[in-house]
């Protein structure tokens, strides 16, 4: 399968990196927890196999998130709002007016917020691996505690 040029699609004032491969008969939206869309047909590891697998089937559209890949860089954490609307942005930019939206990880609340949002856009949700929270909480006993949080992002 070749590998298309990467495109951009505009969000506001950022670049949004994203490619489209495969010619199925229905469109999937790829929404990682991170990406990079030169790189993940290289990867051997689900961050490469997702993606090709997906492609083998439908028409799929993956793009790197604001801040990661070839999108542009930005300051902080965007809210979810502005980072959903990105995946908007993306759909058309690529001609797709409505798609399944695949989301891993983090990319799970934004899938589940674009079909909220845009229910006449998403025809259906796969949703993997989410979860409510990544911390610890008094109501949510399963997440990682501060010094664990540190130790995670700083190895």
């Amino acid at each position: 399968m070749e590998i298309p040029e990467t495109r951009y699609a505009k969000s506001g004032d950022v670049s949004i990196a994203y490619k489209v491969v495969g010619d199925g008969p229905f469109d999937v939206v790829y929404v990682p927890a991170i990406s990079h869309v030169e790189l993940a047909w290289t990867m051997l590891d689900h961050h490469g196999e997702i993606p090709r697998r997906l492609a083998s089937f439908a028409r799929l559209i993956f793009f790197d998130k604001r801040g990661m890949g070839m999108s542009d860089r930005v300051s902080g954490e965007p809210p979810m709002e502005t980072r959903m609307d990105d995946i908007r942005a993306v759909m058309d930019a690529a001609g797709s007016e409505r798609a399944a939206l695949f989301g891993l990880i983090d990319g799970v609340a934004l899938s589940l917020l674009f079909a909220a949002t845009y229910p006449e856009r998403t025809s259906a949700l796969v949703l993997v691996s989410g979860m409510p929270r990544v911390l610890w909480a008094p109501d949510y006993p399963w997440g990682q505690t501060d010094e664990q949080w540190r130790e995670t992002t700083e190895s």
